[in-house]
């Protein structure tokens, strides 16, 4: 599980009930059920009027994304891939196919079949980038409908305000109600820009974060099974694909090589 996602959303929260209790309001006024209804309703409406309904329905799913880390070991890959390319130059490319069992990732797997079968250097790379940028469409699907809510929520959270606004105007002769009323029809807009910039936005940002790391390691296995076809040289190989880290994780890996 994603800690900092988890510890981030509930502090979020307990701040904001913290900060209203110790400024002397009453947390029960702020709690409003027809402004819950106008904000997350309206605004999860809208995303079913842009969105297929069974995108919508597999919207959860983000969510559990957004609160999982994953861990994609990028200086194991990078070993793995340093070790197949030594292997292709001492016994042949065919020889790979001994070791293809031992792949966990689907991805390197067909990467390295398609090196085995001696396709063409071109349409692997056509292939593998046609892959990726299917894994990324699909990833952008989850980044735009929390993007959508985002801007939503704010909106709807203005609209519940209108609407407590007429209705305030509406028995404008009862001065005493004014506050109150007031009160009532700015819940919605502070339930709005809550929402989209404590849940919302932040889960955008947490998807988009995750897709690019997917990317890079799936960059670094392109970059290393194009390498392993071509030929090259094993030591030119480690240091091409290290290129893909930051400094303090290259030398985690050179030292984990020193050490074999």
């Amino acid at each position: 599980m994603d800690l900092g996602t988890i510890i981030g959303l509930g502090a979020g929260f307990f701040l904001l009930i913290f900060g209203v209790i110790s400024s002397g309001g009453d947390i029960v006024r702020f709690i409003s059920i027809p402004s819950v209804l106008i904000t997350i309703g309206g605004s999860f409406s809208a995303l079913l009027v842009g969105n297929p309904l069974s995108r919508i329905l597999g919207i959860m799913r983000y969510f559990n994304l957004a609160l999982r880390l994953p861990n994609y070991e990028e200086e194991r890959i990078i070993s793995q891939l340093v070790n197949f390319s030594e292997k292709a130059r001492r016994e042949g490319l065919l020889a790979l196919e001994d070791d293809l069992e031992e792949v966990e990732d689907d991805f390197l797997r067909k990467g390295i079949q398609l090196v085995v079968d001696g396709t063409d250097p071109d349409i692997i790379k056509n292939i593998l980038y046609n892959e990726l940028n299917q894994i990324q469409n699909r990833h952008s699907i989850g980044i735009t409908l929390f993007d959508d809510w985002g801007k939503f929520a704010p909106a709807f959270g203005m609209i519940g305000t209108l609407i407590g606004l007429i209705i305030m105007l509406a028995n404008i002769e009862d001065k005493s109600a004014i506050g109150t009323g007031m009160s009532t029809a700015l819940i919605t807009t502070m339930y709005g820009v809550i929402l989209a910039n404590l849940v919302f936005i932040p889960i955008k940002r947490n998807l988009e974060d995750k897709d690019n790391a997917e990317t890079l390691v799936k960059e670094i296995m392109i970059e290393g099974i194009l390498s392993i076809q071509s030929g090259d040289n094993p030591r030119i190989l480690e240091e091409k694909l290290l290129s893909f880290l930051p400094p303090a994780r290259r030398e985690a890996v050179r030292q984990e090589a020193a050490a074999e």
